[in-house]
């Protein structure tokens, strides 16, 4: 009889597992748990198996990829970084709320996609829609679509979620009709959703990235109408630790060479 009932509330839509409405009958039947008890646990139950779903699914469609959790951040590094800034920006994301924009900027290798990053897992926590990509590659897929209705239709993609995180400005060239698609993306999310930027190049060279198209400078003004900008001085971590690595002794215990008598 028990079985049964998990397979029926299975049955009528129920997302929690088999297993885990059984272990609930159990521990109420056990405790003489009351009806309106058995009900309200079993509404906890099915709410966060239902959260966690979900957030599993905007995790996948995020695409954050391999990342270095904040707590492992060394914020030593850098020379310079505000870093009370950062982290009230990634405590609350109040900048969310009202469709505030985020530039992190700096030289390669100083922490920005991995600051950018966190951001985004932060508010995937916080149950937010997320996309994060390259800005090549965002223009790259937009680029591909062979009409104007899949333009439009793949636009969605980067025009919808809450925090779009468009990563490496700067680092490949462009053309102008990248630009427009850019400007295009930004417009439509102006002061309605947040947009995260990670780049190595001042406002003043972003028209550097894509020559000759017309609406870059139209593009930073809205971007920066509402953002907060944080820059980064320092050097490249993974030039550190690459030198690092070759500075080091190889490990291993030493040997002797045997003398030959």
């Amino acid at each position: 009889m028990t079985t049964d009932i998990a397979d029926e509330l299975r049955g009528i839509g129920l997302c929690a597992s088999r297993e885990a409405i059984l272990a609930l009958i159990a521990h109420a039947t056990k405790g003489r748990m009351s009806p309106a008890e058995v009900v309200e646990q079993l509404v906890l139950l099915e709410r966060r198996e239902r959260d966690s779903r979900n957030l599993a699914a905007r995790t996948k469609r995020a695409t954050l990829g391999a990342m270095k959790p904040l707590d492992r951040f060394d914020w030593s590094f850098p020379r310079t970084i505000d870093r009370p800034r950062y982290e009230q920006l990634h405590q609350s994301l109040g900048f969310t709320a009202a469709g505030q924009n985020v530039l992190l900027r700096g030289p390669s290798g100083v922490g920005k996609s991995t600051l950018a990053q966190n951001l985004g897992q932060r508010g995937l926590e916080m149950g937010k829609s997320v996309c994060y990509c390259t800005v090549n590659a965002a223009l790259a897929d937009l680029l591909k679509q062979e009409s104007l209705p899949a333009v439009e239709r793949r636009m969605r993609r980067y025009t919808r979620p809450d925090i779009l995180i468009l990563d490496e400005l700067g680092y490949l060239p462009c053309d102008a009709r990248s630009g427009d698609l850019l400007y295009s993306v930004l417009t439509r999310r102006h002061e309605r959703v947040s947009t995260i930027i990670t780049t190595n190049l001042a406002f003043k060279d972003w028209g550097t990235v894509f020559p000759g198209a017309a609406c870059i400078a139209a593009l930073v003004d809205r971007f920066t109408q509402a953002c907060h900008v944080l820059d980064i001085e320092g050097d490249s971590w993974r030039q550190r630790h690459g030198a690092d690595l070759v500075a080091r002794p190889p490990a291993g215990p030493s040997r002797r060479r045997k003398s030959r008598r």
